[in-house]
Formats: structure tokens, C-alpha cells, sequence
């Protein structure tokens, strides 16, 4: 991904050139130039382009912006200087520099033009947010989905933030560090979002139409290569701080780059560091998430159910009764609402955050065939998140503990006269607190130059390794509390088996406190039960990777002819992973989820071939008439071969009008968590069709499955059911195919103007994944998929144990849409510029087969309300922006459509349900900034309204964090101020 700029006046082409449109999405054609420059890894021969005449370049009266950095090389010096048009578009579309490599080719794109398409985010647009993390900015983003993990999810996240594509799952995208691999988060299995220095970020370039054909497997949905600042000869030291309006959240980054050349600009050495510190937001501190989390599926056509059913005083369940502890004072009475736990005033909103950052990146041109260069990211990140007390409930497999916590009929203070199930909120052991401390290093080498006759070379081998330890605490034991409750296995070692009470149960246990189960626990009994667990997880990755690449391999023979320009390369890459849970969470003996161990890799040679071919240029009817095609060979050690490919047409008949389409196949092998992830209990949010069952074919299967009364049966858990998740070693890779087609205009008459429309459409076969808690349960009894009802286990009382939803191999997935850009770029006096840009996007079709050779469920406009995945058909992002001299202001706007709810099943329909729908969203920030000498100042507001997420019966939050996370807030205010030298 190397600019390789022959000197000063192709650079001020190339400058001129990013106003065409051939990328979607706003400015960032405008500002490309300086981004690409910015990040390029290493422009050649930098000592010599200091010895060349400099074309004359454009000027403007606002002072140099040099936020981003003063650049060693005369064409990233386009850095210190704002965007002005060039005189007329002809001026752009008649150079012929060779300009960039933009993701999605392996060849550079003559005049910035590409079919592939490829949007592009600068800096400048990602700093004006006032985004703290880049994955706070990233949501803002219409092509990113909610399938990913971001910061407002503080459920076993560890802090960790995971970026998704077209909602296609944060699986399916590949993430690159300047166009190559860089090291995953170990525990979450992506490149984390909160890992990566926002400061450091020079542009973002998103491929929105796979890669796997070019870049390997992951790349279904896409490619985002992040492109980092290199080769910088200035220092500079930047400090910003926010809050919110309710005085949380507190923010803080410093951060600083210091870069020299030597040896007369033949080398060059740069040094970045930065900490960030984010404070996190708590459910308590917001007035829609403290209290009334609707914990029940609005599909039940039940009253709503708010909070959970597990008391911290104890809830039991008899053959037809509920009852609940007598406030600590012995003995139960009958379960009413009012006995429901709020726990959505213990829990985190926003997962705290503290990130250190520190990079070094160094080049030395020996000569035109040798460029010797390296690169070393580190960063340490620790993050902290609350959740409510543990609920006592039983064990789960593999354990052979009690499944579950059965009071005997003579156990004191029991005045049912029946045996008693308890599900108990441990509250005595203090909010369940889970901190997290990764560290990940990532060092690239390599050498690149000239081979002969316009051959290029870039040979790299990269190591990267990620280490994390996680401590949950306040989590308990099973064994030590029943012994305490004076609770005795009737068979030791089965799980299944009842209890009776043994007062005596206790005796010889050194701390072991006599308690009752209708009481309070001591501290001392407490100590002797309760405990906290500590997780290690372990990512490696080794890539060594040869690029070989000619734009200009031959001419073509005929008028009007073009170039044939070839490109090709190997990649060896290894990847291994391990987890390994607390001991006692592996052997089950925990109050909370079992997880086992997982530890596996995979190692895969490839090789790639690309051809670009420029049929006609500057001919009739055909101003640049380009097809590329594009080949990739996989062999994999666990599943065998693969080949992928690609071609594309790009015809721009005027210089003011390009018609461009894609095709392509995509493969993603299952990854290591797929393939050998242990056992994992999640407690999904579901409910069981047998309570209070009405139809008859769900009552005749309910009673088949052991549950009586159907009718007037409640389930147990507050709408959560334990579910077993894991890794199957039979996996088969994906497959996908992929086609885009679109116009770009970049009308003459309108200087500054361009826009772009593009249709988009995914198919993925044989998709990797577990079929969901609430699919399994609808369809085992209502009799569609009775074999589903093989990993439903159920208790002796007809209580669901646990679900099983391994992955497997599902069925196909569909998914289509039109993303349309615009951009205008203006001058309405030589010292004001206005620029308005708009991303737009609409879901046409989202449609799945769950399993092979279902039936497909259409889920368009569909938002799934138990895991906060939504889909809107409409999706908007839109900037104004007004600069004045040194004085500039934007207006940020986004909008997020309006979503149908669905269970995974059916959407709810309003005459049976209630509400099912939210609103369409919009949120408004304002950004402004000043330039004075060396300084750059920098002030804004996001959310200005202060608007609050809509309702959503998620069962934690009371709204889906994946789409409406930026509304968790509130209204956010940041200063920034930044000193160049």
C-alpha cells in the first residue's frame, strides 16, 4: 500500500485529482492526498524529491493546519496546507501521475479512479467528532453494522471493541494496520477498536464489497485498512478532555509524535506515544436505564414483567406456587411483582477504559532496489465494567454439582409443606466487578524497491502477540455455599440429584459459617464462599508476506490503448490461540458461567494474482475504459484448498460520468474460537414457549417434554435461559459471492461536485454460527423442528436447564442495499469554503435460512431485540462545514431509521403485542476549531439535544446497545488543544 510518487508536480496532480469522485463518501476525496501521504509507509527517495523543482501549488489565507503533522517528504508537506479546488476539474483529469494504492488492488489507481468501492475517512473528519475511541467514530458510519461489540456493551466484552460490516457480523470483516495484518485481541478474537491510538490515524479506507480474492479469508463483508501517520519530521503534542452533561464519562488523551530525518532525508525515524483514559457511564446515572429493565419477550402477549425474578431474599419455585424469602427474616411468603429485582441500578452502561500507547516506525533508502523498513505498536489497555450480584441457581455441564438448589420439604423455615427450587440473588457478595489488562505488540519488517523495468518489490514478515488476563470477581462457589446452607447431595456426583438438609454439614470446614437459606449471609460466611476467578487468553500471529507489482507491464498495441499492469504475490500465515478459564469456572464449581478451555491454530499459504488492463483511454465515448481481475489460491492445514476471485469494469465514457460494477467470491475459514472453542454458558435472553402456553400443539409438546400444566407454568430465571455455546471441529469454511455496480458524477460545470450511487448484494453459504436460544424453543414446540428439542434439557420440575447452540454450519444468508454519497465543495469568498457532505444508505433486502434447506425468514427493517442486533432499512450521515480563515465549524447530523422487532421468529404484530417498533433516531454534534500560530483549538458538543436511546425490550438496558450506543451519553462536551514544533 505504498505511494510511490515520482516527484513535486505529480504530487500537486495527484492533490488536484482527489476531487473526482471515483471513492464514495464526502471529503474524503477532497482531503485523500494528504491522508494517503500521511500514511503512505515510505516514499521513495525522499532525498532526492528534495532536490526537484516543486510545481506551484495552491495557497489559501487560512494559517497551515498542523494537527496532522509537518511530513519529511515534499508531497506529504500537502499536510500543513488546507484543501483548495484546483482551477478547473480538467486540470485533474488530464494528469497522469501514478498516483495511490487504494484498498481493494494490489496496482496503483491512475487519476484516483476505482471500480471497486472504496470509502475513505480522513483524520480531520474523525478528529472534528471528538470521538475518544475509534470505535465510538465508526458507529456514526452507515456501512457499519450492530453486530459488532462497542463500548456501551459491558457483558463480557472485557473492553474490547469489534467492528462489523453491513451488519454482517465483526467475523466477517478484516481489519488491516497499512495494508497488512496486525494482531487480534486474543480473548474477543478482532482487531480491538479501543487498542488503536485516534490520534495516530492518518485515514481510514473501507472496502465495502469483500476481499477475499486480494486479502484472504474474513473478507466477506469487506476490508478496513487503518493507515497510520509515518515518516513525520515535527513534533507535536495534543491534550483533550470531555464530560458529559450528567457529569460522567470523564475523558481524557495526551498524546505526542516526534519525527526525524537523517542522513540527508534517506531515513527517517518517528515516535508516537499516547494514553487515553475514559471513566464509563453506570446504568444508575441514566433515568430510561435505572429502573424497569422490561425483563419478559414482548411475544408472550403477557403483562410486562420489570426487573428480575431472582431475589436477592431468595425466589422459590414450588410444584404450582412462587414464593419468595421473607426479607432475610426467615420463612417465605407469595411472589407478587413488587418482589422483582432491580438490577438495573448495580450494572455499567459504558465499560471504563484506560489505553497506553507507544509505536516507533523507522525507514533507510539505501538505494532505488532497496528500502529497509520496520514498524513496533504496543499498547496496553485495562478496562473495568459492574454487573449485579451473582444469582445462586445450580450448576451446568460438564459439572457434577447439583443442577439445581432444591430446599427440602423439612428444611427449617420451609412452611410450604413442598420441595422448593431457589434461585437466589447473592447480594451479600457485592456487585460482580469484572477488570481486564491486555497487552499487544505487533513488529513489522521488511524491504522494498525497484527490481528492473518498472517491478517493484515488498517483502514483509510481521509478529504480532496479545496477552490478556481478566479477573471476575464476586462470582461464588457452588459447593462451599450449599455446605453452608446446610445442603448435602442424596448422590454425590450427580448432577441431577436432590438434596437434604444436613445441619451438620459444616463440621470440620476451618471458615465454613452455619447460614440458612431464608437469611442473610455473614461476612464471614461470605469469605468462606464466595471467590474470584482469573482467566488468561494468548493470541500469536506470524505473516510473511511478497508483493510484486508493474502498472505498466505492456501497452497496448492499438489507438487509444492503454497500459496492462500485473500484480502478484505469496503469503505464509500462521495464527494460534489459547484461552484458559480459572480452573474452578472450567471444572463447573463456580456461581456463574462454565467455560473451557480453547487452544488451537491454523497455518495458510496463498497466492494471488492481479491484472488491471486499460482497454481505452482518453477515446470516444471512452475517456478510461479499465477491467481488472483478480485470483486468489488458499491451502489450508485444516480443510484443504480454496480459490477465490474477482473482476471488475470501470467505463467512464465524459470525464464528468463512470459506471463501474464488481464481481466476486469471498471464503472465510472458521476461526480457532469455531473450530476448538470450549464449552461457554451464556445466559440468554429468551422465553420458554411452555409458560403459560395456550396453543395446543406447544401444550401437547410442552407436556411430552415434562411440564404439566403448560397453561399456568412460570418459568424460572427472569427470562434468561443458560444456553451451551462452544466450537465443533467439523466446520466448513463459508462461501459468498458478491456484486456491486454504481455511477459516479463528477460534473465540469459544477466544480467541486461529485456523487456517487452504487447497489451492493452479499450471498453467504453455509454460514458459521449457533442458531439462537428463542429459534430453538419456538420451533422445537411449536413442531416445525422437533429435533430441536434434542438439546433442550429440562429439570425433574420441568424448568429448562440449559439449551445447547454449538456452532454449525447453518444455511444462506441474503443481503442487498444502495449507498448513495455526495459531496459539493464551494468557495463563496477567497477565505470561506463550504463543504457539505452526505453518506447515505438503504437496506433493500436482509433475508436468512437459518438451517440448510429452510425456510427463509425475511428480516428487513428488522431489529433483534434479545441480543440488540438491528438492521434499519435507512441509514444517513451528513456534514456542513463552514471554514473562515483560521476559523472553521461543522455540523455533524445522523440519522438511524426506524426498526421492526423480531425474535428470530416472527416481527411482533401491533395488535397483539403493543408497542414493537423505534422511532427513527437523529443525533446533531457541532464541532468547532481555530488555528493561531502553532496551536490548534478544538471545541464541540455531540448529541446537542441530549436525546436518549429508544425503548427496547432487551432485558438489560431497556434499548439495543449495538445501534443506539452513541445515545447512551448524553449530551458529551470536549476541548482539545494541540501545540505543533
Amino acid at each position: 500500500m505504498v505511494n510511490l510518487c515520482k516527484n513535486k508536480r505529480r504530487a500537486a496532480a495527484l492533490f488536484g485529482a482527489t476531487i473526482l469522485a471515483s471513492v464514495p463518501f464526502a471529503t474524503l476525496q477532497a482531503a485523500y492526498a494528504q491522508s494517503t501521504s500521511a500514511s503512505g509507509k515510505h516514499s521513495k527517495k525522499p532525498h532526492r524529491q528534495a532536490a526537484r523543482k516543486a510545481a506551484p501549488v495552491a495557497t489559501s489565507s487560512a494559517p497551515a493546519n498542523t494537527a496532522t503533522g509537518t511530513l519529511s517528504h515534499p508531497m506529504q508537506a500537502r499536510d500543513l496546507r488546507p484543501y483548495v479546488a484546483p482551477a478547473s476539474q480538467s486540470e485533474a483529469v488530464n494528469s497522469n501521475a501514478e498516483n495511490i494504492v487504494v484498498t481493494g488492488s494490489a496496482l496503483s489507481t491512475s487519476n484516483n479512479t476505482s471500480a471497486n468501492p472504496v470509502q475513505i475517512v480522513t483524520s480531520k473528519q474523525i478528529q472534528q467528532t471528538g470521538a475518544a475511541t475509534l470505535s465510538d467514530f465508526f458507529q456514526r458510519l452507515p456501512s457499519v453494522g450492530s453486530s459488532g461489540t462497542y463500548n456501551t456493551q459491558t457483558n463480557g466484552t472485557d473492553g474490547a471493541a469489534c467492528l462489523d460490516l453491513r451488519n454482517l457480523g465483526q467475523k466477517r470483516v478484516l481489519v488491516l494496520i497499512d495494508g497488512k495484518r496486525t494482531t487480534v485481541n486474543g480473548d474477543s478474537n478482532c482487531v480491538d477498536m479501543n487498542s488503536l491510538p485516534i490520534q495516530q490515524v492518518a485515514s481510514i479506507e473501507i472496502l465495502k464489497d469483500g476481499g477475499s480474492e486480494l486479502y484472504g479469508a474474513d473478507a466477506v463483508s469487506g476490508v478496513v485498512n487503518i493507515k497510520l501517520k509515518h515518516n513525520l519530521n515535527d513534533a507535536n503534542i495534543t491534550l483533550r478532555g470531555g464530560i458529559t452533561g450528567h457529569g460522567d464519562n470523564r475523558t481524557g488523551i495526551i498524546s505526542g509524535y516526534k519525527g526525524w530525518n537523517f542522513d540527508h532525508g534517506r531515513g527517517n525515524l518517528t515516535l508516537f506515544g499516547s494514553y487515553m483514559t475514559q471513566g464509563g457511564v453506570q446504568q444508575a446515572d441514566r433515568s430510561w436505564s435505572r429502573n424497569n429493565i422490561q425483563l419478559n419477550n414482548p411475544a408472550s402477549g403477557t403483562t410486562p414483567s420489570f426487573g428480575s425474578g431472582t431475589s436477592p431474599f431468595g425466589t422459590f419455585y414450588g410444584a404450582e406456587n412462587t414464593y419468595v424469602g421473607n426479607s432475610y427474616n426467615g420463612g417465605v411468603k407469595p411472589f407478587t411483582s413488587a418482589d422483582r429485582y432491580n438490577y438495573g441500578a448495580d450494572q455499567s452502561l459504558v465499560n471504563a477504559l484506560q489505553d497506553s500507547n507507544l509505536s516507533g516506525d523507522a525507514h533507510y533508502d539505501v538505494n532505488d532496489h532497496l528500502s529497509l523498513y520496520s514498524s513496533v505498536l504496543y499498547s496496553h489497555k485495562t478496562s473495568m465494567s459492574m454487573m449485579a450480584p451473582e444469582p445462586a441457581t445450580g450448576s451446568v455441564p460438564p459439572s457434577n454439582l447439583p443442577s439445581s438448589i432444591l430446599i427440602p420439604e423439612n428444611y427449617p423455615g420451609n412452611t410450604t409443606g413442598e420441595e422448593l427450587q431457589m434461585y437466589r440473588r447473592m447480594n451479600e457478595y457485592g456487585n460482580r466487578e469484572n477488570q481486564s489488562a491486555i497487552d499487544t505488540v505487533t513488529g513489522k519488517f521488511g524491504a522494498q524497491g525497484d527490481i528492473y523495468a518498472g517491478w517493484k518489490y515488498d517483502l514483509s514478515y510481521t509478529y504480532g502477540v496479545s496477552m490478556e488476563t481478566t479477573q471476575f470477581a464476586n462470582v461464588g462457589l457452588l459447593a462451599p455455599l450449599l455446605q453452608e446452607y446446610g445442603l448435602s447431595s442424596v448422590n454425590p456426583g450427580d448432577s441431577g440429584t436432590d438434596l437434604y438438609y444436613n445441619p451438620n454439614a459444616c463440621a470440620g470446614s476451618a471458615g465454613c459459617v452455619p447460614s440458612s437459606v431464608f437469611g442473610k449471609l455473614s461476612p464471614d460466611a461470605v469469605k468462606y464462599a464466595n471467590y474470584n476467578t482469573i482467566d488468561h487468553s494468548q493470541y500469536q500471529l506470524r505473516d510473511l508476506n511478497l508483493r510484486i507489482n508493474n502498472n505498466h507491464v505492456v501497452h497496448m498495441p492499438w489507438s487509444n490503448g492503454g497500459d496492462l499492469g500485473i500484480a502478484l504475490g505469496m503469503e505464509h500465515r500462521g495464527e494460534q490461540l489459547t484461552h484458559n478459564p480459572d480452573p474452578q469456572t472450567v471444572a463447573g464449581n463456580t456461581l456463574g458461567n462454565t467455560v473451557t478451555p480453547t487452544s488451537g491454530g491454523f497455518n495458510v499459504t496463498e497466492g494471488y494474482i492481479e491484472g488491471k488492463l486499460t482497454l481505452l483511454k482518453d477515446a470516444p465515448l471512452a475517456h478510461d475504459l479499465t477491467i481488472d481481475g483478480q485470483g486468489r489460491y488458499s491451502s489450508y492445514n485444516t480443510f484443504g484448498s480454496a480459490y477465490n476471485w474477482k473482476g471488475s469494469i470501470d467505463w467512464a465514457p465524459t470525464r464528468d460520468i463512470r459506471f463501474r460494477g464488481t464481481i466476486g467470491t469471498s471464503l472465510r475459514q472458521p476461526n480457532v474460537y469455531e473450530l476448538y472453542g470450549g464449552t461457554t454458558l451464556s445466559y440468554n435472553t429468551a422465553l420458554d414457549p411452555c409458560a403459560g402456553a395456550t396453543s395446543p400443539v406447544i401444550v401437547a409438546n410442552c407436556q411430552k417434554a415434562g411440564v404439566h400444566s403448560p397453561g399456568t407454568f412460570t418459568q424460572a430465571g427472569g427470562g434468561q435461559i443458560q444456553t451451551l455455546e462452544g466450537g465443533n471441529p467439523k466446520l466448513k469454511p463459508e462461501v459468498g459471492r458478491t456484486y456491486t455496480f454504481g455511477t459516479v458524477i463528477t460534473p465540469r460545470w459544477i466544480p467541486g461536485l461529485s456523487t456517487s450511487a452504487e447497489f451492493w448484494h452479499y450471498t453467504i453459504t453455509g454460514t458459521i454460527g449457533s442458531l439462537t436460544t428463542q429459534y430453538i424453543l419456538d420451533n422445537c414446540y411449536n413442531g416445525q423442528q422437533t429435533n430441536l428439542c434434542g438439546v433442550v434439557d429440562r429439570l425433574s420440575n420441568g424448568q429448562i436447564n440449559s439449551v445447547g447452540a454449538i456452532d454449525e454450519n447453518l444455511g444462506v444468508y441474503h443481503e442487498s442495499g444502495v449507498d448513495w454519497d455526495f459531496t459539493y465543495r464551494f468557495h463563496v469568498t477567497p477565505r470561506d469554503i463550504f463543504t457539505v457532505d452526505n453518506n447515505f444508505q438503504y437496506l433493500v433486502n436482509q433475508s436468512q435460512q437459518n438451517v440448510p434447506g429452510g425456510q427463509y425468514y425475511n428480516y428487513t427493517g428488522a431489529l433483534f431485540y434479545q441480543n440488540g442486533s438491528a438492521q434499519p432499512r435507512v441509514r444517513d450521515y451528513a456534514t456542513l462545514s463552514w471554514q473562515h480563515g483560521p476559523f472553521g465549524i461543522s455540523y455533524m447530523m445522523q440519522y438511524i431509521g426506524g426498526a421492526h422487532w423480531n425474535d428470530s421468529s416472527v416481527f411482533l404484530d401491533p395488535t397483539q403485542y403493543g408497542r414493537v417498533k423505534t422511532p427513527g433516531m437523529v443525533q446533531q454534534d457541532i464541532t468547532l476549531t481555530y488555528n493561531y500560530k502553532k496551536w490548534d483549538f478544538e471545541g464541540g458538543v455531540q448529541n446537542i439535544a441530549g436525546k436518549n436511546p429508544p425503548f427496547v425490550a432487551d432485558g438489560t438496558e431497556n434499548t439495543s446497545s449495538g445501534q443506539y450506543g452513541n445515545f447512551y451519553y448524553g449530551r458529551y462536551i470536549f476541548l482539545q488543544a494541540g501545540l505543533n514544533f
